[in-house]
C-alpha cells in the first residue's frame, strides 16, 4: 500500500517514509522544506500509520498521539518540558507513542535544548516527528539526531493541476494566475479558492498601487487593512477549527488552546502572505518594464501593470520590493510590533517609489 503515493512530486519524501514504515522507523524523524508542500498531512498520515488509526490521529483524538506547536510565536521550554513528562508514559492502545512536533524551526533556544535531552536516549516504544520550514534555525545537534525526510517547493504545473482539479470551472488563464500566486504551496492555492481570500487578494494589489498613485495615500491606513487581512483570516480560522473540535468532545480548555493556536498562526501567515503578495507586485512592475509579461505573479493585472509601467518606477519598485522583503525576513526572525512594522514600510515604500511630482517636489 503506498500510502504517500498522493504528495504531489515529492517521490524522495515518500520513498523515506514508505520505507520507515517497512523496516521500522528511526525513534526521530524531520520533515522539513518549504510551507504549503504537504508535510503537516505526511506527518499526520505517517503517525496515523505508526498507530493504525489514521481517522484518529487526522482529528487528533487518538491516546497515543501528542501534538506540540507553538502556541503563539514560539515554542517555549515549558511546552517541551510538558511532552517530556508524556514521553515516559506506556502507551495506551498501541504499541508506540508518536510524538508531532510542528513548528519545530520556531522552538526557542531553551526548549531545543531540552528536547535534545530526549532525542539522545528516548524510551523504545516513542516515535519523535517533527516538522520544520527552515533547518536553520535548528541545533546541529538535534539535527544529527533525526532521520531528514526534505519535501521540495512545488512546480507551477503541479500547483496548476491542483487547481484545476478542485475548481475545472476556471479558465486557464485564471488557473495561472491563481498557481503563480500560490508561489509552489498548495496551503495558498486552496485560500486563493476561497473568496474571501481572492477579495483580500485584489484589495492589497489596490493598495500596493495605492502607494505610487495615490496622493493622499496614508501609510497607516494601509498597514491598518493588512492588519485587518489578517485578524479577519484568523477569525474564518477560529470558526473553522471550532467546527472541526466540537463534534469530537475535547476537554474545553484544550479546545480553546487549539483554537487560538489556530487563530494566531492564520494570522501570521496572512501579514507573510501579505509581504509576498506586495513584493511580487513590486517586483511583477520590473518585470513588465523588462518586457517579461509571461513571469508575472499577477498574470491577471497586465493591464494594470502595463499602465503602471509607464510612470517609469522601475528603480523605485526595485526599492520597494527589497523594503517589502527585509519585512518579511524581520517578522519571520523577530518578534516585531506589526502594526508599527507595517506603518514603517508603507512610509518607506512612499519615498521609494513615488515620482518627484507625486510626492509634491520639483
Amino acid at each position: 500500500m503506498q500510502r504517500f503515493a498522493e504528495l504531489a512530486e515529492q517521490p524522495e519524501a515518500s520513498r523515506l517514509l514508505e520505507a520507515a514504515l517497512a523496516e521500522g522507523p528511526a525513534h526521530a524523524i524531520l520533515l522539513h522544506g518549504p510551507p504549503g508542500v504537504g508535510k503537516r498531512t505526511a506527518a499526520y498520515a505517517f503517525a496515523g500509520a505508526l498507530l493504525g488509526d489514521e481517522r484518529r490521529v487526522t482529528t487528533r483524538t487518538h491516546p497515543d498521539l501528542y501534538v506540540l506547536e507553538p502556541l503563539g510565536e514560539m515554542i517555549r521550554i515549558d511546552d517541551v518540558r510538558a511532552l517530556r513528562h508524556d514521553l515516559h508514559m506506556r502507551p495506551f492502545e498501541a504499541d508506540r507513542r508518536v510524538y508531532l512536533v510542528l513548528d519545530a524551526d520556531r522552538m526557542n533556544e531553551d526548549a531545543a535544548d531540552a528536547l535534545l535531552k530526549d532525542l539522545e536516549e528516548p524510551p523504545s516504544y516513542a516515535v519523535i516527528i517533527l516538522v520544520a520550514s527552515e533547518l536553520g534555525p535548528l541545533p546541529p545537534t538535534i539535527l544529527s539526531r533525526c532521520q531528514l525526510v526534505p519535501f521540495r517547493r512545488l512546480s507551477e504545473r503541479a500547483v496548476r493541476d491542483w487547481i484545476a482539479a478542485r475548481d475545472p470551472e476556471r479558465s486557464e488563464a485564471e488557473v495561472r494566475a491563481l498557481a503563480r500566486a500560490a508561489s509552489g504551496r498548495l496551503d495558498r492555492a486552496r485560500r486563493l479558492l476561497d473568496p474571501a481570500s481572492a477579495s483580500r487578494r485584489e484589495a492589497l494589489v489596490e493598495i500596493a498601487r495605492a502607494a505610487y498613485l495615490d496622493p493622499d495615500f496614508e501609510p497607516a491606513s494601509a498597514a491598518e487593512a493588512v492588519l485587518g487581512f489578517a485578524a479577519e483570516r484568523a477569525d474564518e480560522t477560529r470558526v473553522r477549527e471550532r467546527e472541526t473540535i466540537d463534534p469530537l468532545g475535547i476537554p474545553e480548555r484544550e479546545a480553546d488552546q487549539r483554537i487560538r493556536r489556530a487563530g494566531r498562526g492564520a494570522e501570521r501567515d496572512e501579514l507573510l502572505a501579505s509581504l509576498e503578495g506586495l513584493e511580487a507586485w513590486y517586483r511583477d512592475l520590473m518585470v513588465v518594464a523588462a518586457g517579461a509579461e509571461t513571469a508575472a505573479v499577477h498574470a491577471d493585472r497586465l493591464e494594470e501593470l502595463r499602465a503602471d509601467v509607464q510612470l517609469e518606477l522601475e528603480d523605485g519598485s526595485l526599492a520597494a520590493a527589497e523594503a517589502v522583503r527585509e519585512l518579511w525576513r524581520g517578522l519571520e526572525e523577530f518578534n516585531l510590533n506589526p502594526s508599527l512594522a507595517f506603518e514603517a514600510l508603507f512610509v518607506r515604500v512612499v519615498r521609494a517609489i513615488r515620482m518627484p511630482t507625486a510626492l509634491g517636489t520639483s
